[in-house]
């Protein structure tokens, strides 16, 4: 597989070393929703890549953490993004130990804001050009 299918999420997509990840978050961040924040940088690659950060704390079950980075990967890939090194970081609670790890309800929560976060970047349509 050489990562340049649009539905893959090859290594060359991913954002894997600390000093690529310390780039992206010395920005500010571009998007805020209830649970995620949401960085990007421009990039020279001709694709967009991605990089998770779900923090026990804030998702103490290992079951919560790795739903949330698969729905989150799944949305990136279907997405059509301009070329930007992503970073989306869980910003908040999304449930504790007491009840279910995932339920069907967080599950559908968690694709809305990612998706509304990620079609934030999409590439804008140019506008049509104005008459004089």
């Amino acid at each position: 597989m050489t990562g340049e299918g649009s539905h893959d999420f090859a290594r060359v997509r991913r954002i894997v070393k600390t000093d690529e990840f310390s780039s992206v978050f010395r920005l500010r961040p571009t998007q805020k929703s209830a649970h995620f924040v949401l960085y990007t940088r421009p990039t020279t690659l001709p694709h967009a890549r991605l990089g998770v950060v779900a923090a026990k704390r804030f998702a103490p079950r290992a079951v919560t953490r790795n739903t949330i980075k698969r729905v989150t990967r799944e949305l990136f890939r279907t997405s059509q993004l301009q070329p930007v090194d992503c970073i989306v970081r869980l910003s908040r609670p999304v449930n504790g130990k007491d009840g279910p790890a995932t339920t069907r309800a967080l599950k559908r929560e968690l694709r809305a804001e990612l998706t509304r976060l990620f079609a934030s970047q999409r590439p804008r349509r140019p506008s049509p050009p104005v008459a004089p």
